[in-house]
């Protein structure tokens, strides 16, 4: 996370904490609503803070989504380009 905003702070955001609740137990019957809905939290991804997007990565690197209990494509497709968006703002010094 940013100096400014340490990893803590971030996730604890009341932003953030409501889409997060919002995706409790909605994972197994509704995916598509639940990658919609990190898609609405980040905003368009080429714009988005950097703090948005390792929230997000943070959240779909955890137990559910490692062990392969939570496995839609649209989980798959959304950490591609949130991983490509990082290495493009490392290759311009922007991370």
């Amino acid at each position: 996370m940013s100096d400014q905003n340490p990893k803590n702070v971030l996730v604890k955001s009341s932003d953030w904490q409501a889409v997060r609740k919002s995706l409790l137990g909605q994972w197994k019957e509704r995916p598509e609503w639940c990658c919609a809905q990190l898609r609405k939290y980040l905003g368009s991804i080429t714009s988005t803070s950097k703090d948005k997007i390792k929230v997000v990565m943070n959240y779909l690197t955890g137990t559910g989504f490692r062990t392969g209990r939570i496995k839609p494509p649209c989980v798959l497709k959304l950490r591609a380009q949130l991983s490509m968006e990082r290495k493009k703002r490392q290759a311009k010094g922007d991370w």
